[in-house]
């Protein structure tokens, strides 16, 4: 996967934007100005996803390429190395993962 592929999956989630932020060197995936994920664009090298607590130990014991979010929350977000050995399959379902977390949930009527 390239870096125009992850911004159009990416963006194909019911009101996900991006921005730019720190001079310019990570793309940030929100919804509604939440952030779900981001990437460094200049080496395009690893990417940081809100991961469920239980799945992200998970994630990083089967997983090489996948670590504690850096300098994010490593309860709640995992830094995953891109082209490090995961198919694309998985990364697309972990970036999903990460916007269901994130995306508002719709409210009960009473």
């Amino acid at each position: 996967m390239n870096i125009e592929e992850f911004r159009t999956y990416c963006l194909s989630f019911p009101g996900a934007c991006d921005k730019m932020q720190y001079d310019r060197e990570l793309l940030v995936f929100c919804v509604r100005d939440k952030w779900f994920c981001f990437v460094h664009i200049r080496e395009f090298d690893f990417c940081c996803l809100k991961c469920d607590p239980d799945e992200a130990i998970d994630l990083r014991d089967r997983y090489e390429g996948i670590e504690p979010g850096y300098h994010m929350n490593k309860t709640h977000w995992n830094t995953v190395t891109l082209n490090a050995g995961l198919d694309d399959d998985a990364l697309d379902g972990m970036i999903a993962h990460s916007y269901d977390l994130t995306a508002p949930k719709e409210r009960k009527r009473r």
